[in-house]
């Protein structure tokens, strides 16, 4: 009888490159989430103000924003070792990295030369968390050997 494998139970050892996406992707992509929909919202059911709570999500936003930058980062370089730059762009993990810069470099520029802004702020804030949350499904990259004809 065949057994079910899934990525999780894979037996195949991880490479440093892979080990390196997750790690940087838990980083980034869980302290968004966890920032935004646990310790904000414990918060609140703590009974803070809601202006501490705006305080607290104030200070943290830019920190994890340039958590998020430094990781994609990382990981874009990851990906880049695995494929070349023409099939990076073309991939969808290398779009929504690309996507998670663009983001990050907007949510800077904008509360430096913007800083009323906070809509746009959120919105930069949460759309670069959806974009981890689909990196998330992508599978890490491995290096495949390239066979020639």
């Amino acid at each position: 009888m065949k057994s079910l494998r899934c990525a999780i139970s894979s037996t195949t050892p991880l490479r440093a490159g892979a080990v390196t996406w997750q790690l940087a992707q838990v980083f980034w992509v869980g302290g968004i989430w966890m920032m935004h929909f646990v310790l904000l919202a414990a918060l609140e059911k703590l009974g803070f103000s809601s202006l501490l709570v705006q305080e607290v999500a104030d200070y943290l936003r830019p920190l994890l924003v340039g958590l998020a930058l430094v990781c994609v980062l990382l990981q874009l370089l990851v990906l880049k070792q695995t494929m070349p730059v023409k099939r990076l762009v073309r991939d969808l993990r290398g779009q929504l990295l690309l996507t998670a810069i663009a983001l990050s470099c907007s949510f800077f520029i904008s509360q430096a030369l913007w800083p009323s802004a906070q809509y746009w702020l959120i919105y930069s804030y949460l759309a670069l968390g959806l974009c981890g949350l689909l990196l998330v499904v992508q599978p890490a990259p491995v290096n495949h050997p390239v066979i020639s004809l």
